[in-house]
């Protein structure tokens, strides 16, 4: 019933959306760009000042070993000034798919290659204020066939962890990462239902 509301509010999707009527960047950096926006509303109010935080693509990888175990990454994360074990992720750079992303983020945290790969979900942190979505992807069946290639201000401890090890730590309330737990959640909410039939 919801979905079929939705379809019928389509046809007046153009005359909600916001007119732009002029940009400027703040500033343009590799991992901060700010545009201030002039914004025309439907009923012809005008928003002076709307800030829109522009980033690349990025990916995250839900990573299953063969014997079962969650592929995780655990780093300290500055904005929260704290240690996060979190899902591999990363940027999409230019020109590059984001299965390959995907792919390419996972060999070089983790050393684990290989497996099943299907797309799980797209998602955006913030659809207010920011412009890019996030690609979530499960990887089921990998192995570590090679060493950690780390960015020199990287520094990434690989741990594996069982189901019921990583559903304590999402349960816990510890993981803070949305753009992680929002696939993670989905996974094993799938999971389970697949399970009950």
């Amino acid at each position: 019933m919801y979905l079929c509301n939705m379809m019928k509010g389509q046809g007046h999707e153009e005359e909600r959306q916001w007119k732009v009527l002029s940009s400027e960047y703040l500033i343009r950096r590799p991992w901060l760009t700010a545009r201030k926006d002039v914004l025309q509303l439907p009923d012809g109010r005008i928003n002076p000042e709307f800030y829109v935080l522009e980033y690349p693509s990025w990916v995250n990888v839900i990573a299953i070993t063969e014997e079962g175990r969650f592929v995780m990454v655990r780093q300290y994360r500055h904005g929260l000034g704290r240690m996060s074990t979190e899902l591999c992720a990363g940027v999409v750079e230019d020109g590059e798919e984001p299965e390959a992303a995907g792919r390419r983020e996972l060999e070089e945290e983790t050393g684990y290659t290989g497996g099943r790969w299907s797309l799980q979900c797209v998602i955006s942190g913030n659809p207010s204020t920011t412009n890019n979505l996030t690609y979530c992807y499960l990887a089921e069946g990998v192995r570590q066939t090679t060493e950690q290639h780390l960015d020199p201000t990287e520094s990434i401890t690989v741990l594996t962890m069982s189901r019921e090890e990583l559903m304590e730590l999402m349960m816990s309330d510890d993981m803070k990462q949305s753009l992680m737990l929002a696939p993670l959640w989905r996974y094993f909410y799938l999971s389970e239902k697949v399970g009950d039939r």
